[in-house]
C-alpha cells in the first residue's frame, strides 16, 4: 500500500496559489473523494511520486506519452534541438518534415497548419468550417470533448438537437447558440437535426472513438450514415483526433473505419509529450486559412522546434509495426484478464480496447453514449480506482476518462496490474453484495 503524506503537503502548498491546486480539473480527484498524487519523475512505463511511490501510469499524460516516460532517443533528440535554440517565431524546415510523415498516414490532410493545443486546434477546425461554407452551425454529440473554447462548451437537449445551452459559467447564450448537441449514435436524433438544421450546419465535429465519457467504439453503421448525411448537406466532417490520432492505429481512427474527413484535428502524440497539436484537410479548404485566405489564426509558438523535433522522433519510432502488435497484445491480456476476474467475483464489467487506447465500465452491456456511464453508481469506480491506487496502479481518476498504454508497459506490467484488480475486484464486490441486502 503507497502512503502520501508529502503530497498531501504538496496539496496543500498548491492550493494557496494554484486554482484548486491543480491546472486542470480532472487532476484534482474530486470525483474519487481524494487528494491528488504529485509526481516527481517518469520512467517507460512507472510514474514515481513525491513520497517515493511507484506506480504503473495508465493515464500516459491523457493519451501524450506513447513512448512511455522519458524514452532515450527522444530525450536524446529534445537536448539535440534545444542546443540550437528553443524558439524563434520563424519557420523551420522541421514542420515541413513532420507534416509529410503526418501526411503519409492521414493522406486526409493534404496541408495543415501546427498550434499548440487541442483546444486551438478545434477552434481554429471550426472557424475555418464556418469560412468554407458561409454557414455558422456546428453540430456535436453528448460527452465529446473538444476544448474549452466557448462554441464547444455547449450541453444537450433530451435527445433532440438544442442550440444555445451553455454548460460554464462566463459562456454567453450567443456564443453557443449555433452548436447543436444530440445524443451519440443515436440515428433518430441524428436524422432529425439534419433535416432541422442541416441548411445551416457548416459541420459535424466528433471524436471517432470516444475517450471522455468512457472509451467508446462507434458502430461503424452509424459512423457510415453519419458520414452520408455530411456529404448529402455539403456539411464538414471535423474528426477529433487528438486522442485518437497515432494512438488507435498508425492512421489513427480514420484508418479504422475507413472515412476521410473534411477536417482533422491532431494532437498529444504527434508532440511527443511536447505541447503541440495540429489541424488539416483539403488543399481546397486550407486554402482559406492566413496568410493564403481571409480565414485568420496564429500563434507565437505554434510549430515550436524542439515539441516538432519530439514529435517528429515519437511518430518515426512508432513506424515500426512491432510495437501495434504488442499493444494489441498488451491491451487483449490486460481486458480479457479484467473480464474473467469481474465474472469470477460477480461485478458487472465491459471492457473496449483499440491500439494503445483502452477503457472499462462497472456495467454488463458495452458503454454506446454518456447515459449509460451517467447511469452507472460513481460508487463502484471510486472504490475500484481507490484501491488500485494503493496497490500502485494509476488510473484516470474519473470514468469518464480512457486509459492508455505505452510501448515502454510490458506482460510483466500486465500481470502485476491484474494482480492488484483481483484484490480490488474483491473489495467492490463485497461492496455491491452488502448494498444489494
Amino acid at each position: 500500500m503507497t502512503r502520501r503524506g508529502q503530497s498531501k503537503l504538496c496539496f496543500d502548498q498548491a492550493q494557496e496559489l494554484i486554482v484548486g491546486g491543480v491546472n486542470s480539473p480532472v487532476r484534482a480527484f474530486g470525483l474519487v473523494d481524494d487528494d491528488p498524487v504529485f509526481m516527481a519523475r517518469g520512467a517507460g512505463s512507472k510514474l514515481y511520486d513525491v513520497d517515493g511511490g511507484e506506480y504503473i501510469d495508465f493515464v500516459n499524460s491523457w493519451g501524450a506519452a506513447m513512448l512511455g516516460h522519458a524514452h532515450s532517443e527522444v530525450l536524446a533528440a529534445l537536448t539535440e534541438r534545444a542546443a540550437h535554440g528553443l524558439t524563434f517565431g520563424a519557420p523551420t524546415q522541421l514542420e515541413t518534415e513532420l507534416a509529410r510523415v503526418i501526411r503519409r498516414h492521414m493522406p486526409a490532410m493534404e496541408m495543415m497548419r501546427f498550434v499548440s493545443s487541442g483546444t486551438e486546434a478545434c477552434m481554429a477546425a471550426i472557424r475555418l468550417a464556418r469560412a468554407y461554407t458561409n454557414k455558422p452551425g456546428i453540430l456535436k454529440f453528448e460527452g465529446h470533448y473538444h476544448g474549452h473554447s466557448d462554441a464547444m462548451l455547449a450541453g444537450a437537449g433530451s435527445g433532440l438537437a438544442t442550440g444555445g445551452i451553455a454548460i460554464s459559467a462566463g459562456v454567453t447564450g450567443g456564443a453557443v447558440q449555433d452548436t447543436y448537441t444530440i445524443p451519440f449514435q443515436n440515428e433518430e436524433a441524428l436524422l432529425k437535426a439534419f433535416a432541422e438544421h442541416g441548411d445551416k450546419l457548416a459541420g459535424v465535429i466528433f471524436e471517432p472513438m470516444v475517450g471522455n465519457c468512457g472509451f467508446i467504439k462507434p458502430q461503424p453503421e452509424f459512423m457510415a450514415i453519419l458520414a452520408q448525411l455530411c456529404e448529402r448537406h455539403h456539411v464538414l466532417m471535423i474528426m477529433d483526433e487528438v486522442m485518437t490520432g497515432f494512438r488507435v492505429a498508425m492512421g489513427g481512427a480514420q484508418s479504422v473505419y475507413a472515412l476521410r474527413p473534411d477536417i482533422t484535428i491532431l494532437g498529444k502524440v504527434i508532440g511527443g509529450g511536447m505541447p503541440l497539436a495540429c489541424y488539416g484537410g483539403s488543399k481546397e479548404i486550407m486554402a482559406l486559412v492566413a496568410p493564403l485566405g481571409r480565414m485568420y489564426q496564429a500563434g507565437t509558438l505554434s510549430g515550436h522546434p524542439v515539441a516538432v523535433q519530439c514529435g517528429l522522433t515519437t511518430l518515426q519510432i512508432l513506424a515500426d509495426p512491432q510495437h501495434w502488435e504488442h499493444l494489441e497484445q498488451l491491451a487483449s491480456q490486460l481486458t480479457e484478464g479484467w473480464r474473467q476476474q469481474a465474472a469470477a467475483y460477480g461485478v458487472p464489467m465491459s471492457t473496449a480496447y483499440q491500439g494503445g487506447m483502452f477503457g472499462y465500465a462497472f456495467r454488463a452491456e458495452a458503454i454506446a453514449s454518456k447515459a449509460d456511464i451517467d447511469a452507472i453508481p460513481e460508487q463502484y469506480f471510486r472504490i475500484f480506482f481507490t484501491e488500485m491506487l494503493a496497490r500502485g496502479v494509476y488510473l484516470p481518476p474519473s470514468p469518464y476518462e480512457a486509459c492508455f498504454l505505452s510501448v515502454a508497459h510490458s506482460s510483466e506490467d500486465m500481470d502485476a496490474t491484474l494482480a492488484a484488480s483481483s484484490e480490488a475486484m474483491a473489495v467492490l464486490a463485497a461492496t455491491i453484495k452488502s448494498s444489494a441486502r
